[in-house]
Formats: C-alpha cells, structure tokens, sequence
C-alpha cells in the first residue's frame, strides 16, 4: 500500500488483496470497461478506495445472479444517469479505514525478535487467524500488521509474562464482546440516522453524499464512547480488584483501612440476588454506612432535644 496525502493509493497486488479479487481479474475488469484504469504516478501504477469500493460492488452484484454484461450496462447507467459515483463513494466511506492506523511489514526474523527470539510457527498461525498477522502471496517470510498497536500491545504483555496462547483466547475473548459492542452501535445509528437512506432502489447523489458525510461524522463516536467508558469501568474493577487482593494490611493509598466480617450465607444470597455478586459487597458496605449515619443523626436529634428539655424553664 502506498502511503498518500491525498488519500490511500493501492498498488494492484494490495487491491487485490483487500477486494479478494485476483490481479488477472482486476486487469479483466479494466479490459473490459467495468474497473477505470488506474492513475499513473511516475512508475507506479496506482489505485483509490473508488476502485476498490467498485470491485465490491461488482463482486455483490455477482453474487446477486447478475452476469458481467449485464453488470457494464447497469454500471453504465448509473454512472450517466443516478450517478454511482455518489453510491461508491459512499460505499468508500463505508469500507475506509475506521482508524488513523496504518498498516506496517513485518518480517519473520523480526517478528520472532519481538517475541523472545525463539521461533513459534503455532503462535504465528494463531495471529494469522485472528488476523493480526496476513500473509503476503509470494513472500513467505514477510507479513502485512493491519493494526501495530495491537501487535505492540500483545509484545508488552508477553514481556510482561503472559503466554502468548493466553494472549490469543483472550483476543479471541474480547473480539467477541466488542464485535457485539460495534453492531448495537450500528444497529442504533442505522435505526435513528440512516433509515431514511435506505430504500429499494439506490440513493441518488445528493443522499449518497449526505449518508457519506454522516458516516465520517459518526465514525469516531463509537471509539471515544467505548474508550470512556473502558475508563470508567477500568477505574471502577481496579480500584475493587486492588483492595481484594491487597486486603486490610495494606489498603490503597488514599484508601480507607478494611476489615473482614461474617454474614450469613442467606443473607448474602439475597443480597446478590438484589444487586449482583460484583455489588454485593459495595451494597452492604453503603447499607451499614447509612444505619450508621441514621443513628447518628438520632442519637444527634435525641440529644438535642433532651438539652432543650433541660434548659426549659420549670
């Protein structure tokens, strides 16, 4: 992948890779009029998101029973008539990259230079298929890193001691939990925003562009929503997670010194029936704080009232 201001740039063997179609295919295409010919900078050859937004739509319009003539001809229209300009843009919009990460090579010797040294071909094939790692065609010895950050962090954790098998099952994990995360935001956005866009029949130029701009608009609210509230939650289960394991000898900085008491199993479990066993212990620590309170706002009251009674004359 070339790295462009003006936007991303694909050599072929890369459009290739991220539309799933073959190279002679891309070239078939072009032959044939349904991919434009890609710009020529200096002695590259190089293609947009536009081209690869169309071979997308190519490939769903196939799947769809269309043949390819058939397929020139609707493509053709829409290019003179509705416009697809505006449909593949936004389909671009759609299929661009969700983050300002940028895709990085990596060979074999270094990649095992970051984890130990000693070569692991199982780990290697664990982060093929969670797609940390992708193979390059016809080069064994190299791969493409789509996010350097995760790879960064899955480093810092082996440094750390994590085995790299508890790395991969935790992935595998998390990718499950925030995979549900995205489609509820997608789910919601699309039921509140992008319902109107959706039709039978394709949006015109003036809604496709209106839709694109409000993808880019929306894109980043799912990352910085998710991002605070991982704070939140982060700052919440260290803070718990510290305390028990630290335990009343050593209490947190800043922290109120604890001590262990015994409820009956009953009363536990109704507890947690009530708000959770992550809460349970917060729960009852709070109730017996407010009896305490209560008391002492009694007792407070009670004395006020026996000094006025004193201080009344007979």
């Amino acid at each position: 992948m070339i790295d462009e201001s003006a936007g991303v740039a694909y050599r072929i063997e890369d459009l290739a890779h991220h539309s799933g179609a073959t190279v002679r295919t891309i070239r078939a295409y072009q032959d044939r009029g349904l991919l434009p010919r890609p710009e020529r900078r200096g002695r590259a050859n190089v293609y947009s998101t536009a081209h690869l937004a169309r071979l997308r739509q190519i490939a769903d319009l196939l799947d769809r029973g269309y043949t390819l003539a058939s397929i020139k001809e609707l493509l053709e229209a829409w290019d003179a008539g509705r416009g697809l300009g505006g449909v593949l843009g936004l389909v671009a919009e759609i299929d661009g990259p969700w983050t300002d990460e940028e895709a990085v090579r990596i060979s074999r010797a270094e990649l095992d230079e970051r984890f130990g040294g000693d070569p692991d071909d199982a780990a290697v094939a664990d982060a093929v298929e969670l797609g940390v790692l992708e193979r390059i065609p016809g080069q064994e010895d190299m791969f493409l890193v789509p996010s350097p950050q995760e790879l960064a962090v899955a480093a810092e954790l082996y440094e750390a001691g994590v085995p790299l098998s508890a790395i991969s099952g935790h992935l595998r994990e998390l990718r499950g939990q925030v995979e549900h995360i995205a489609s509820r935001f997608l789910e919601f956005t699309t039921e509140h925003v992008f319902a109107r866009y959706l039709g039978e029949h394709p949006p015109t130029d003036t809604d496709a562009a209106e839709a694109a701009e409000l993808v880019r608009r929306l894109r980043p609210l799912a990352r910085q929503t998710v991002d605070a509230e991982l704070a939140r939650a982060m700052r919440l289960f260290a803070h718990r997670q510290l305390r028990r394991h630290l335990g009343a000898e050593q209490p947190p900085a800043g922290a109120e010194e604890t001590r262990t008491v015994s409820v009956p199993a009953t009363t536990m479990a109704a507890v947690e029936g009530l708000v959770g066993a992550e809460q349970a212990s917060e729960f009852i620590a709070l109730a017996a704080e407010r009896e305490v309170r209560a008391r002492t706002l009694d007792a407070l009251a009670a004395n006020h009232v026996q000094a006025a009674n004193i201080d009344e004359p007979a």
